[in-house]
This record gives C-alpha cells, sequence and structure tokens, in this order.
C-alpha cells in the first residue's frame, strides 16, 4: 500500500482530493485539523501520533517531527530499504503540505509574540524533505495543483517530470516563505529590512528585451505582468514597461479618460463624456507620436471606438472590457495586443542597480494647494491645472504640461532643464495654448520657464514651490497675470 501525508493549513480541496487517493488504495497520514476535517467527512486516516508512536506535544508545534515521517519521506527506494525496516519505517509516496499564512498575518499588525506563532516549522521540512526525494516521493504545495494529482493517482503515478516540476515548486515556496519571514523580522522598528527579498513567479521568456541583441522576461501572475493578451501578438518588454506606464496615469482618473503612451511617456491624455470623442481627442493631441502607442482606457470598449483604433497602427490597447462586437472587429488588426485593465497590486518599486537594487514605497501623501500669485485662478484654470498635474506626475522629468479642461495640449519631457522642455511643449503643441494651464513637476527656479509658458498664451501654472528664488518667480507671476499654485510636493520621475 502506498502512504500520502495530508497536512493543510488551507483545507479547501483537500477532502475531495484525499477521496481519491483512498479509492486508488493510499493510506493516508493526517493530525490536526486536516485530520478534523477527514474526519467529518467520514474519510478514513491514521493519525501521525499512532503511527509514530509519539504524541502531538507543545500546543501542536511537535507532532511531524519524527524519524518515522521523515524517514518515510527522505527513504531512497532500494538504498534505504533495511534500515527503514529495521525501525518500521513506512515509506511515504505523496506529501500533501501547504504552510502556516505567515505573509497574511505580517500584515495584520500582531505582536512579535503572536506573528512567532505563524512562522511555520513542520511544514516546511516536511516540504524540503519530499522536494529533495522527488525521484520517489511526490509533493504538492498547491491546492490548484490538486486536479493534476488526482490526475496521476488515477493513471498509475506520477512522471519524473511531474514530480521534478512539483519539487521545483515546493522550493519555490519555501523559499519565498522564509524570504517574507526574514523580510519582517529584519524589518521590525525600520522603514525597511536590513535583508530584502523578493521572488516573483510565472516567469515568461520575451523574445528580446528593448532592443534584439538582448534577452528578457517577464515575471508576476497578477497586475500588469499577468496579464496575457485576448488578441494579438505575445506582450514584448517595451510593451510591458510602456502598459505599466500608461496604466499608472489612467488610474488617476475616475471620469472617462484615455491615456497615450509612447516611449513610457504620455503623448495624449484626455478627459470626456463618451469614450470615441475622448479617445479621438487625445490622440490629437500628438497624432504622428500616437502611431505605434500604447492605448490605455478606462470604460468598457464598444463597436465604435474598435473601428477607431484599427484605423491607424496601434501596439497595444487596454480596456477594463470589450463587447464581443468590438473584439470581432480588431481581430482585422491580427497583431494589435488587446488586454484587459487588471487590479492593480500595492508593492513596493524595485529597480536595479550596479551591484544592487533601489526600493521605493510612496505611502499616502496630502497635497496642500495654495495660491501665491495675487491673482486667484479661475474655476476653468483650477480645473485645467488639476489635469496638467496628474499627467505631470507620470511624465519623464524635466515634466512641462500644457492643458485645458478636458486635454493635455503639449507635453515637453525628458529634458536637462525646463525650459526646453516648456518649449518643446510650445512647439509640439497643435491647437492655440492661450488660456491653457502649466504643471510643472519640480519647483521654477527661475521665472525664465513661466515666462516661455506666459508668451505662448499660458494664464496659469501649478509647481511644487520650494526654490530659493520662490519670491522671484511669485514676482513674475504677478507681473505676467499668471495665477499660480503651489502644491508642496515634488513629482519626480526618472
Amino acid at each position: 500500500m502506498k502512504w500520502a501525508l495530508l497536512s493543510v493549513w488551507d483545507k479547501a480541496g483537500i477532502v475531495d482530493l484525499a477521496k481519491v487517493l483512498i479509492e486508488h488504495d493510499y493510506g493516508l497520514l493526517s493530525s490536526g485539523g486536516t485530520g478534523a476535517e477527514l474526519q467529518r467527512a467520514g474519510i478514513p486516516f491514521t493519525d501521525v501520533s499512532a503511527y509514530t508512536g509519539s504524541p502531538e506535544m507543545m500546543h501542536g508545534r511537535v507532532k511531524t517531527l519524527h524519524p518515522k515521517i521523515h524517514g518515510g519521506i527522505l527513504g531512497r527506494r532500494g538504498i534505504d530499504d533495511a534500515v527503514m525496516r529495521e525501525h518500521g519505517i513506512d515509506p511515504i509516496d505523496l506529501v500533501v503540505v501547504n504552510l502556516y499564512p505567515f505573509e497574511e498575518m505580517s500584515g495584520k499588525g500582531l505582536s512579535l509574540e503572536e506573528i512567532i506563532e505563524y512562522i511555520d516549522i513542520g511544514g516546511p521540512a516536511m516540504v524540503r524533505a519530499a522536494a529533495k526525494n522527488h525521484k520517489y516521493v511526490a509533493v504538492v504545495v498547491d491546492p490548484a495543483d490538486y486536479r493534476m494529482v488526482a490526475d496521476a493517482v488515477r493513471r498509475g503515478g506520477f512522471s519524473s517530470e511531474e514530480r521534478l516540476a512539483l519539487a521545483a515548486k515546493a522550493f519555490a515556496r519555501t523559499a519565498a516563505y522564509d524570504a517574507a519571514i526574514t523580510n519582517h523580522l529584519t524589518g521590525i522598528d525600520r522603514p525597511f529590512p536590513d535583508v530584502f527579498t523578493v521572488q516573483f513567479r510565472n516567469g515568461r521568456t520575451l523574445r528580446y528585451g528593448e532592443n534584439p541583441h538582448q534577452a528578457a522576461a517577464v515575471y508576476g501572475d497578477a497586475g500588469i505582468a499577468g496579464e496575457e493578451p485576448l488578441q494579438g501578438k505575445q506582450m514584448s518588454y517595451n510593451n510591458y514597461l510602456d502598459v505599466h506606464a500608461a496604466v499608472g496615469l489612467l488610474r488617476e482618473f475616475e471620469e472617462c479618460a484615455v491615456v497615450i503612451v509612447k516611449h513610457n511617456n504620455p503623448c495624449g491624455v484626455a478627459t470626456g463624456d463618451g469614450l470615441l470623442e475622448t479617445y479621438v481627442a487625445a490622440r490629437e493631441v500628438d497624432p504622428v507620436s500616437a502611431y505605434g502607442s500604447i492605448v490605455a482606457m478606462n470604460r468598457e470598449v464598444g463597436a465604435d471606438v474598435a473601428r477607431e483604433l484599427t484605423g491607424t497602427f496601434v501596439e497595444v490597447v487596454v480596456a477594463p472590457s470589450y463587447t464581443p462586437e468590438a473584439l470581432e472587429i480588431m481581430k482585422a488588426k491580427e497583431n494589435m495586443r488587446v488586454l484587459r485593465l487588471p487590479e492593480p497590486v500595492a508593492q513596493p518599486e524595485v529597480r536595479s542597480i550596479d551591484g544592487g537594487v533601489l526600493v521605493q514605497r510612496t505611502e499616502p501623501f496630502r497635497e496642500d494647494w495654495r495660491v501665491v500669485s495675487e491673482r486667484e485662478p479661475t474655476a476653468h484654470e483650477m480645473r485645467a491645472m488639476q489635469l496638467a498635474w496628474k499627467v505631470c506626475r507620470h511624465t519623464k522629468s524635466n515634466a512641462i504640461i500644457f492643458a485645458d479642461e478636458d486635454a493635455v495640449i503639449g507635453i515637453g519631457a525628458g529634458q536637462m532643464n525646463r525650459v526646453e522642455s516648456a518649449e518643446i511643449a510650445v512647439r509640439k503643441s497643435r491647437r492655440p495654448l492661450a488660456g491653457s494651464a502649466v504643471a510643472s513637476d519640480a519647483f521654477l527656479p527661475f521665472p525664465d520657464t513661466m515666462e516661455v509658458a506666459a508668451a505662448a498664451g499660458a494664464t496659469a501654472l501649478v509647481q511644487p514651490g520650494g526654490s530659493i528664488r520662490d519670491a522671484e518667480v511669485i514676482e513674475a507671476a504677478n507681473r505676467l497675470n499668471i495665477a499660480m499654485i503651489f502644491t508642496g510636493v515634488r513629482h519626480f520621475r526618472h
């Protein structure tokens, strides 16, 4: 008879799996809460304590840490048989274990004494032992794999490839588990842990990186990283970067909005009542740059928008949903990638540098908008500044954004000085800038940028403030009749 050891925190699906095992002549070893679950379902099993002859002790801290358990898991068939017989150890063929929920509980503000009790010891020990001996033992750590396990049991056993894949997944799970514990314990009373470990699953090789001579892969099973196209080619390295930038800005808006991104910078942003006119308005901000861009929308895409999208070259479309007719229309552009807008994922920003990484969190913050000019902004100017400021937060520094109430008019990004960004924004604008508002992602060190904006027709400006020459800039605003607001918060984006 084969033996399976079942010891799970998450009981989902375990009874159904146990029934399949019993039907195929497996004996079950279990204890604690898992045993109680099996007992309630009327499934026969042998209690671990009865099998080992050692009682569960220390309120469950010690139950599976026993030579008859670990010997049964680690024993090599044909090599350790005599030793196992001598000590009354039965070989264990299947180990199904998932761990105490340390990751979940570590975010609940528990004391050190409380969180320590959610560090699993016996579970990882069994998982690692079974994974090491995967030539003879199948190890399962994820309830999502129960269907595959049941299928393997029904056909008589696991292939060597399945055993290796399950073992690799098991080691990945214990690595992530230990990393979470390390991050938590080394981060107590510190803003960041001394040791920072991250793990992302679902790795997929991409055709190439930023350029064809570079190799690349994407990891992650949530958010943008976990999305696969509903249609079109597979996502590229640059596609993922641009979608990340587009969706970050799109999430600033509750009203109907369209964001168009090229090379990690917005090249068109508009809001409106209907999605079609909003998309057209965003595209017309810079139609040259919109060619081969990422289009992100926060409303369902219907047939009218789909037809407009297929009228030009778009790399990726991102929206919360699509009508069946829209999807059918977009099939005409067989290379255009169509993604669903995922739910946001809260996580630190991690960027690699030579020899290490930079880690950044954006904690909740509050801006303090205050008028510093003699003239108060009009309601129109205030709404235009709010739109320009949202876009500015997601544009590479030095960023200068011209906008009216409904759309961006001019974008200057990624320059080494703010004046050139303003000049680029003015030069690229396709509509008159008279009466527009301007946003700057950092303070204006001199009045020159404002003078460029005012000469182009802007009448309001929003910036963080904080320069040693703020008084000089405010004086220039008054001279130019510019309504100016300081927010107190800088938004560099490198």
